[in-house]
């Protein structure tokens, strides 16, 4: 058996039927959990996202490295990612067009997850000795848990996992998706492609976080804004095709076995392959359960966990249920769906969001869509340097190291730019498996087990809506 094929095996191992109950399963129990909140109180979060930052923001109460936009915006620079134009278009493909409604449904719950474990991180973060915030899954493990052995190990396994899987689905698939994407588009050799990333990388990360944020919160709502606004331009255009191609999508998102008629005749699915494909590319596009962007919101200047957990949980929604749904549609809408290119393969990936935009706007499409992949999978890759610097920080407690890591992190982009796709994938998609187990064991062990009024876990520390104002309720767990 070759390295791929064992990489492959494990891949399907872990994100088996098992971790779909698991991931999906805990992003259920905690929307009834906080009697669905977080769906309730979407529209709040929503608009704290561009609320102007409280002036005392600089007082105790307020502590942190960035402010609660920067960090929503570097947690989303490392989710919106070629998840949302490689990673759906390879769900289609592989799950069949029924996959979206899956990424949709796991969106959907995993609002309660990201809610979750963004108020436990700024709960139990802590300063480090350089004074800068540091939080995150780990140290809610470790500081959390009343059996503490269990919580140390929970954290170690989960900061191991983290600084891996930051060279995977941070890095080397960021990376092999920009250089690709440049090479059809350009013609420019993934060689210099990976030089350039990283020059670049080396730039931004050696200011560490406060660098990354600023350039985060500059990069993000722009690349968000120009790839919505083109996606929709496509759309448009293909309008006739769409409501064959919205009932194709949930058509074959809940049948047994079926091929995907119209929007891709050569596709062939049934529901578990739609759920498998929907489920595993959604978390690798909006990482809701895996633990990594409550990192980024223990960094944040805030005045209590739960507020901060609202603010950070839109991630999921404008990741998977804005951008990502767009990338579905435009698919679904152009007709290139299950096309097969000029070696008999079937388009995927990159290849085939590119056809899709193409087929509405000409040469033009192959430009935005290259475009689209450059800026989301560099910030992805600088989001995901700071995910497992701080894990890293957890494992190692060493300015050194840290520095260390930040110059291998952007050495590793130029052998990501030229590493086989389906190796990367499977390599990424297996560490993402690997860092959720204890991320989603913490979640459930710390409002089951452990509920308490003294710490705020995510049941005793919900905001509701009081005459305008947001209020805390903190009520005791039976």
């Amino acid at each position: 058996m070759s390295f791929s094929e064992i990489v492959a095996a494990v891949n399907d191992f872990v994100w088996g039927p098992y971790m779909l109950v698991l991931l999906v399963g805990t992003g259920v129990f905690l929307t009834i959990r906080l009697k669905f909140l977080p769906w309730r109180n979407l529209g709040y979060a929503l608009r704290s996202v561009f609320t102007r930052a409280p002036k005392d923001e600089n007082t105790k109460e307020h502590s942190g490295d960035i402010s609660p936009f920067q960090s929503l915006m570097t947690a989303l620079a490392a989710t919106i990612g070629t998840g949302n134009i490689v990673g759906v278009a390879t769900a289609m493909v592989l799950g069949g067009p029924g996959a979206l409604v899956w990424m949709w449904i796991s969106a959907l719950f995993g609002l309660s997850t990201k809610y979750g474990e963004s108020v436990l991180a700024v709960k139990y973060r802590e300063t480090n000795s350089s004074g800068e915030m540091a939080g995150g899954p780990m140290y809610a493990m470790k500081k959390g848990f009343k059996v503490k052995w269990l919580g140390s190990l929970l954290a170690f396994l989960f900061s191991l996992f983290a600084v891996i899987a930051s060279f995977g689905i941070g890095n080397l698939t960021q990376a092999n998706s920009i250089s690709d994407a440049v090479q059809n588009t350009f013609g420019v050799p993934t060689w210099i492609t990976g030089v350039v990333l990283t020059v670049l990388a080396l730039i931004v990360l050696l200011g560490g976080i406060k660098s990354i944020g600023r350039v985060c919160g500059f990069i993000v709502p722009i690349m968000a804004v120009f790839y919505f606004a083109a996606g929709i331009l496509v759309i448009i255009i293909n309008f006739h095709n769409v409501p064959a191609g919205i009932v194709e999508i949930f058509r074959m998102a809940f049948s047994p076995q079926a091929v995907a008629g119209g929007v891709g005749g050569s596709i062939i699915a049934s529901m578990l392959s739609a759920m498998r494909w929907g489920v595993a590319r959604g978390v690798f596009s909006n990482e809701a359960g895996l633990g990594s962007a409550p990192i980024a919101a223990a960094a944040a200047k805030t005045d209590h966990p739960s507020r901060q957990g609202y603010i950070n949980m839109t991630g999921t929604f404008f990741d998977t249920l804005v951008v990502c749904t767009i990338t579905g549609l435009v698919i679904a809408s152009s007709g290139v769906l299950g096309t097969i290119d000029a070696a008999g393969e079937l388009y995927t990936g990159a290849n085939l969001t590119i056809r899709a935009f193409e087929s509405a706007i000409g040469p033009v499409g192959a430009l935005i869509v290259t475009i689209g992949i450059m800026l989301f999978a560099f910030s992805t890759i600088l989001g995901w340097e700071y995910y497992g610097e701080k894990s890293l920080e957890y494992l190692i407690p060493s300015t050194a190291a840290v520095k260390i890591y930040r110059f291998v992190f952007s050495v590793v982009t130029f052998f990501g730019a030229t590493t086989a796709l389906q190796i990367v994938w499977d390599f990424s998609d297996t560490m993402n498996g690997l860092m959720a187990i204890p991320n989603l064991i913490c979640l459930l062990v710390l409002n089951i087990l452990e509920p308490d009024d003294e710490i705020l876990t995510l049941s005793t520390c919900v905001f509701d809506m009081d005459d305008g104002r947001l209020v805390v309720t903190a009520r005791k767990i039976k």
